[in-house]
């Protein structure tokens, strides 16, 4: 008979210190297998063999497995797909229950579907738990009961539904004597294996960094300064606790849990209007005739549009993985708006090349800079470059240190479009497609 155990998957949660499916699966069971899954239905969709979103993902394995290690135990690493390796688990071990923490997204939600219809028919029991966000799905909600789609009055209710309980951390380590003990190590597929190269792009430490976090209100929009605190690809991952930063942000800077709030936000309206992964939330802002300019799309993607502080910030982004948040909102502005080309080709190219992708936020700031999302920056608003420039780089650091031939003659005369007629052009075509009375622009 084989040994029963209850198993562990770990997903976007990659630390055992304050995990909540852990802790639950180590207080409730007497022997626990935690695993990974290197997702092929996940990573053979990916476009670059040197990701250095898999590098990291792979270094982060290798270093949780060794962290089992020191207790006495192993973290299983499988590469393959989900469904396979949960049935032939259940051929090697007799499993009481699965825990996992809950995912959001549309693929995750189908897969988790699969697997829980299959280990129920085996009569394993599936258990889910909330992890990667502080308040989900209908924990905060309207006073009739349903969804918010303005961020503000969601904020405000979210600050009065919050309390220590969702702050307070899982003590995991209590119960890591319930972890399967073996002298056992399962090897890690190297990245080889499945298919890809080692990146050397630097990855920035999980370290919570309390000054910056103190004065993020004040620099925060500068990104020539180190005013932001990184954690945005740890977030992903899970390899710290949003626990932890959201006790953070409540004790040392407001603005700063308000980025955490809209986190929360975008996953609440991903659950809640799955369908704007591929549409718009606005349903009226399908019909925006969008231009289909490749040449334009590889010029705004290779950071060559003719305006400084947009190619700073793609070259950034093709060079690093990050891109500061600012810098986001202006070359999304200019792709939906001077270039008038679909926010989908912009998000399909963030999803590609940030390190830090999460799908629900970075459909929601693309559909903010289109306007065809919730709360979004309203059709009329159309940022102009130089006065963003002028505004949060003023002194060119950031323009400087990403583009240096951004003075040269040839570089000045190679914008692709003219402010001036790209605005005009982009609030005609959205007034024309949504039939709206024409508002005074903003610029």
């Amino acid at each position: 008979m084989a040994q029963e155990v209850s198993i562990f998957w770990h997903r976007r949660d990659l630390r055992t210190n304050d995990n909540t499916g852990l802790y639950r699966a180590l207080k409730n069971q007497k022997i626990v297998l935690p695993i990974f899954i290197f997702d092929k239905n996940i990573l053979d969709k990916l476009d670059d063999k040197d990701d250095q979103r898999v590098t990291f993902l792979h270094n982060t394995i290798t270093n949780l497995q060794e962290t089992y290690k020191q207790n006495g135990s192993t973290l299983k690493v499988f590469y393959g797909e989900p469904l396979e390796v949960f049935k032939s688990l259940a051929n090697e071990y007799q499993i009481g229950s699965v825990y996992t923490n809950h995912d959001y997204e549309p693929y995750a939600k189908e897969r988790d579907y699969e697997i829980r219809e299959l280990l129920n028919a085996k009569g394993i029991l599936f258990y889910s738990f909330k992890d990667q966000c502080i308040l989900e799905k209908g924990e905060v909600l309207k006073d009739d009961g349903k969804p918010y789609t303005v961020f503000s009055p969601y904020m405000r209710k979210w600050k009065s539904v919050l309390t220590d309980y969702h702050l307070k951390p899982y003590p995991t380590e209590k119960y890591f004597g319930n972890l399967l003990q073996t002298d056992e190590t399962s090897p890690v597929p190297s990245l080889a294996e499945m298919g890809f190269e080692r990146s050397e792009k630097p990855i920035p430490n999980n370290e919570l960094q309390e000054d910056i976090i103190k004065k993020y209100h004040l620099q925060r929009d500068i990104p020539s300064m180190n005013g932001t605190s990184r954690l945005s690809v740890h977030l992903r991952f899970g390899t710290v606790s949003i626990r932890a930063l959201a006790k953070a942000g409540v004790k040392l800077n407001e603005k700063w849990l308000n980025e955490l709030i809209w986190r929360d936000f975008y996953f609440m309206i991903l659950w809640h209007f799955p369908h704007v992964v591929n549409n718009a939330f606005k349903p009226q802002y399908d019909n925006i005739p969008w231009r289909d300019d490749v040449k334009s799309f590889n010029k705004w993607r290779e950071g060559k549009t003719g305006y400084p502080i947009v190619d700073a910030g793609m070259r950034e982004l093709n060079a690093t993985g990050f891109m500061h948040n600012r810098v986001r909102m202006i070359v999304a502005s200019f792709l939906t708006k001077h270039l008038l080309i679909d926010w989908r080709w912009g998000k399909a190219y963030f999803a590609r090349k940030l390190l830090d992708f999460e799908l629900s936020s970075n459909n929601g700031g693309w559909q903010w800079a289109a306007s065809s999302g919730c709360d979004a920056a309203p059709y009329f608003r159309v940022f102009n470059p130089e006065l963003q420039t002028k505004k949060f780089d003023p002194q060119l650091k950031y323009i400087k240190k990403w583009v240096p031939e951004f003075e040269s003659l040839k570089y000045q005369q190679s914008a692709i479009v003219e402010h001036k007629f790209a605005r005009e052009r982009v609030l005609k075509t959205f007034k024309e497609a949504l039939g709206n009375k024409m508002v005074k622009p903003i610029v």
